[in-house]
């Protein structure tokens, strides 16, 4: 298992000259054709920021959450959030949207979600930049953060990719994963305590959301720029963690190259 994922990764990174270039290109060709073109990348999750921050802190004036003003309790949850569901969402049709490349060129179509995934990671770069930004305006910034946020930038896109090998594959022959994936995503957002702090829940379910690991990415972030202690300083939530990582991207791979064969004939 682990000697297969080295490998892999391994191969990533001798092939990460043609991953960039296709992943600007994709990021390129996603927007062409609109008037504002790529800006609508960074506008759309704005706007929903602004939404949210309208409503909680101006309409229910939410009070601040650990003595952080709400907006700074909520940016570095809802910031990774937006990469995962970005970038699951774009991986899944990673066989969909270069059919071409499938059917015709001789090429490492595993490859495929990581183009999509590198895509969708340049938008969420610029708003973690954001995000240093203004809490380095606000006091609240430590050169620390860089490296928690790595971690679970590291951890985010390892979990995405594990679970794209099941979703690209699949929708190549049920193409209504597409659909399921975003009602899956919709749902998994609100039951993410991103905009709610997990407190709210009795205590006997508190601990049950730390089964959902976009939790753990999600409250990473989140406690990084607090300047609190990582989640990753528990062991056992980590350990949980990467083992739920770790076998969803092997069984994944394995999935994925099992119906490898079958891609070209179906697309």
């Amino acid at each position: 298992m682990l000697r297969d994922l080295f490998s892999y990764l391994g191969n990533l990174v001798k092939e990460r000259r043609i991953i960039f270039e296709l992943a600007k290109r994709d990021f390129r060709v996603r927007y062409l054709g609109s008037y504002l073109g790529i800006l609508w990348a960074f506008l759309q999750p704005a706007v929903f920021v602004f939404l949210l921050w309208f409503i909680f802190h101006l309409g229910f004036r939410s009070a601040p959450v650990k003595n952080m003003p709400y907006i700074l309790w909520l940016l570095p949850a809802l910031i990774p959030w937006f990469f995962f569901s970005e970038s699951l969402s774009s991986a899944t049709n990673a066989l969909i949207d270069n059919s071409h490349i499938v059917k015709k060129v001789v090429f490492q179509v595993n490859i495929l979600p990581v183009i999509k995934i590198v895509s969708s990671l340049y938008v969420h770069l610029v708003f973690v930049g954001i995000l240093f930004v203004v809490y380095a305006a606000s006091g609240r910034f430590s050169l620390p953060v860089f490296i928690h946020v790595a971690y679970y930038l590291s951890a985010t896109i390892l979990l995405v990719l594990g679970l794209s090998f099941f979703t690209a594959s699949l929708v190549v022959f049920i193409r209504d994963v597409t659909q399921v994936i975003a009602i899956l995503l919709n749902f998994g957002f609100w039951m993410t305590p991103i905009f709610w702090h997990v407190d709210l829940l009795p205590e006997k379910y508190q601990s049950l959301m730390r089964l959902n690991p976009v939790y753990y990415i999600t409250e990473g972030y989140r406690n990084s720029f607090m300047q609190h202690a990582p989640t990753a300083a528990e062991p056992l939530w980590t350990l949980y963690f990467w083992a739920v990582v770790l076998i969803t991207f092997v069984t994944g791979a394995m999935f994925f190259k099992r119906l490898k064969p079958h891609f070209a004939d179906v697309l």
